[in-house]
Formats: structure tokens, C-alpha cells, sequence
């Protein structure tokens, strides 16, 4: 696409792709040798390799924290393993860190398909919804990502959502669409009395540029009679919002909403105080979908709002273990003393993804087979329907999202409980509490 394309979107399609260039630059040309290295090893034919990226360090690792718990929940579930096509298969993970990084993503991807030769790749987290997939198509690895919205999949592959989208050869993804939660958000925002004006700020990575981007929240302000103040995209790196809460301010914005980190968002809220900016709505994506973020706000953290990808409020049931989603829920409180975190449903709802898909290949050691089985996978997983079959969006499984907010408990087990007050795009639901306003 030529640097001077007007056509929409053709600024966040050209940010994408020269991201994914730069991220996956060593591995396109391993890719394009296409030849296999003479150190690869071969896996058993009787065991199943799953490779599995995920971020034990860096600005994604909340999205990870989960992962080892769910893998404990599911060995029970493989220990006698998978039998397929007549034949009985043991299943063995080979897990790599790719440190929220998308150039380590290309690095350790690089590793599961050319050394340990995987037959399967599940990624769950932002970073390899991009990196990983480029070596996954060039080298027909079967890849199942997660927890991002599809526009950034797409989008960040350097595709363009629309009729001429086709999907990709062998990465597919499941995750929730930007339309859907930018519906959500604008409905919580319906049902409190404020000025309309909008104050938006968004990281610059491939999540944030899709609630940023054309597709992303913008059009749906304007439908609903909202006027934005936009103070554009930031680094991960920024922990100076000063020039971002000036124009908020010199707004008159009632209402704000970003993608932060948790470490950003507790600097944007300290900062937001000192400057005496006081927003009546607080909306924020990734940080805010985690209990530690509301935590260390203090009390400062009551009547903020987000969305809601996965709670125990879930109407679904997981195919593996058969637990609701609140006993799983209950579970994973039990076991660690912790509170329920989102990724759980969705590290979880991978795997039942994935070893769905296994089983019916009918030859899980033929990632064509493989693939043809992930593309034509419908079932209901303990975070709702995973369906890949009828979708409207090439290799893309929507899954369903609705709106939330964290809200403080009176003697509870935990000081905030983040409950479902917005279900526009998902009415089956229930909504557990009207919005308030922050005092």
C-alpha cells in the first residue's frame, strides 16, 4: 500500500504492517527457505506437541498469570490421553515466555515450529496474535491465538476486514469484537446523566489501535450523540499523561476512556488528581480487567468501568471438566486465595479449542487435518460458543463481551467485585447492577 493512501483505515492497516515487518523480520527469512533445519526434532509419532506462548515477564504478563492453574485443571483430563482415530496419543507442552515482546514472539515461534516441531500453537496473549502468525502460514503450523480483539488480528496481520478478507492460511483466532465493546461501553455511558464529552487516549500496540482506529470507538460516539476529545496514541513505555489530562481537562470531558497498563493507569489516576481532573465515567480496557489493578488504587478504584470478557456470571459450562463457569471460578479462589481474573475463561476456552480440534482431525500428527478441523469447529467452552464454522469473519471465532464495573464490597471476601452492568451485545447475561457515577 503506497504511503499516500487516503482510503479508511489505511493509516492503522500500514501501522500494522510495519510492525509486524519489523517483529517478524528474522522469521520471514527462515520462512522463506522453506527448507527444514537439519536440528529439528521430530516428534513421537504417538505423542501430541503443543506449543504454547505465553508472557511470563513484561507489560502482558497479567494476562498469563493464570496459565499454569489451567493446564493443572486439564492434565486430568489428558493423563490417560487422547485417543484418535483408533489410535491413543499422550500430550506433551513445550511453553515459551515471549516476555510481551513481539520480536521474542517471532524468536520463540521460530523455535516451536523449526526445532521442536510442535503440532499445534496456541499464543494467549496480544503479542503473538501478531508475531506468531507469518512462520505459522509459511510453514503450515496449525496456530490458535486469544485474548485481543479480531480487528487487531486482522488488522495487525496487515489485512483489512471487509469483503476482501479471506482469512489466513493456518492462524486463527478467537476473540471478541471491537464493535461489540464499543456497544457496551456506549451503553453503560447511556444510562447516567453527563455532558456527552469523551476523553479517549490509547496505547500504541495492535489492541489499542483497533478501539483507536476506524473501527474502534470513534463511529459509535458519533452515532450516539457523543463528542470525542481525542489526545491519540502512546507508547507502552509513557508514564507522563500531563498533556493527555490537560486537553481532558480543558474539555470539559465527563467521561474517559483508554487502554493502560495497570502501572499507567494507577500514574494517569494519581496524576489525574493532582491536576484536579475529575471525570464522572472512567472507562478502561486491559488494566481494569484485573482484580491487582483495582487494588492498587486503594479506594480510589470504586465505580471503575471496563469490560467484561469472562465471569463466574458466565451461562456456560467448560466441555472438558464440565464445571460451571462459577465453580471454576470458585476453584481457582479456593486453591490459590486469590480473586477470579478474566484470562481464565479464555486460557482455558484455548484448550478446549484446541483439544476439540484434535480429536477431530482424526490425525492430529496431519496439520492439514488439524487446521480443517480448527475451521470447522462449533462448541460451547466455559467463557460461551466458540464457532468457527459459520463465522462471519474468516478464521475469526467472535466471542461474546459485555460491560462491567468494579465495585466495592461491603464485608466481602474480596474488596471490589467487578459486576456486569451492560449486556447490549449480549442479552442472555444478566445485568447485576445499574452504573454509578464516581463520587
Amino acid at each position: 500500500m503506497k504511503g499516500d493512501d487516503k482510503r479508511p483505515g489505511a493509516e492503522t492497516v500500514d501501522r500494522g504492517r510495519r510492525n509486524l515487518i519489523k517483529a517478524g523480520g528474522a522469521v520471514a527469512l527462515a520462512a522463506a527457505a522453506n527448507l527444514p533445519l537439519p536440528n529439528v526434532a521430530r516428534a513421537a509419532s504417538n505423542t501430541i506437541k503443543v506449543g504454547y506462548i505465553e508472557a511470563r515477564s513484561g507489560f502482558l504478563s497479567q494476562f498469563n498469570v493464570v496459565d499454569d492453574w489451567v493446564y493443572d485443571q486439564i492434565k486430568p483430563v489428558l493423563k490417560d490421553g487422547l485417543k484418535i482415530g483408533g489410535k491413543t496419543y499422550q500430550v506433551e507442552l513445550v511453553k515459551k515466555d515471549n516476555q510481551s515482546d513481539d520480536t521474542q514472539t517471532s524468536r520463540v515461534m521460530s523455535e516451536l515450529v523449526l526445532r521442536e516441531n510442535c503440532d499445534i500453537v496456541l499464543g494467549t496473549n496480544g503479542s503473538a496474535v501478531v508475531a506468531a502468525g507469518p512462520l505459522a502460514d509459511a510453514r503450515g503450523m496449525p496456530l490458535l491465538t486469544t485474548n485481543a480483539p479480531w480487528e487487531a488480528f486482522v488488522i495487525g496481520r496487515g489485512a483489512r476486514p471487509g469483503p476482501g478478507y479471506k482469512g489466513f492460511p493456518f492462524h486463527f483466532h478467537i476473540g471478541f469484537g471491537v464493535a461489540d465493546l464499543m456497544d457496551n461501553y456506549v451503553g453503560m455511558w447511556n444510562t447516567v446523566e453527563t455532558n456527552k464529552t469523551v476523553g479517549t487516549l490509547w496505547m500504541d500496540n495492535p489492541a489499542g489501535r483497533s478501539f483507536g482506529g476506524p473501527v474502534g470507538l470513534s463511529p459509535h460516539l458519533a452515532k450516539g450523540g457523543y463528542k470525542e476529545v481525542k489526545a491519540g496514541f502512546f507508547q507502552p513505555s509513557t508514564n507522563d499523561f500531563s498533556n493527555q489530562l490537560s486537553a481532558f481537562k480543558n474539555g470539559k470531558c465527563d467521561i474517559v476512556v483508554g487502554y493502560l497498563t495497570t502501572e499507567q493507569l494507577v500514574q494517569f489516576w494519581n496524576q489525574a488528581a493532582q491536576t484536579g481532573y475529575k471525570p464522572k465515567v472512567a472507562t478502561v480496557a486491559a488494566a481494569l480487567l484485573f482484580p491487582s489493578a483495582v487494588e492498587a488504587l486503594g479506594n480510589y478504584g470504586d465505580g471503575l468501568s471496563t469490560e467484561v470478557w469472562w465471569t463466574p456470571a458466565w451461562p456456560y459450562k467448560s466441555s472438558l471438566t464440565g464445571q460451571s463457569a462459577r465453580e471454576f471460578a470458585d476453584s481457582w479462589e479456593k486453591s490459590t486465595g486469590k480473586q477470579w481474573t478474566q484470562p481464565l475463561g479464555y486460557v482455558h476456552q484455548i484448550w478446549e479449542a484446541a483439544i476439540a480440534a484434535l480429536k477431530a482431525s482424526g490425525d492430529p500428527k496431519d496439520k492439514k487435518a488439524v487446521r480443517d478441523a480448527i475451521k470447522n469447529l462449533d462448541i460451547t467452552t466455559v467463557a460461551g460458543p466458540v464457532n468457527f464454522k459459520t463465522t462471519k469473519v474468516p478464521n475469526v471465532a467472535i466471542v461474546v463481551t459485555c460491560g462491567g464495573q468494579w465495585v466495592r464490597t461491603q464485608g466481602g471476601k474480596f474488596k471490589y467485585d467487578l459486576l456486569i452492568v451492560s449486556n447490549s451485545t449480549a442479552p442472555n447475561i444478566p445485568i447485576q447492577a445499574k452504573l454509578k457515577l464516581l463520587s
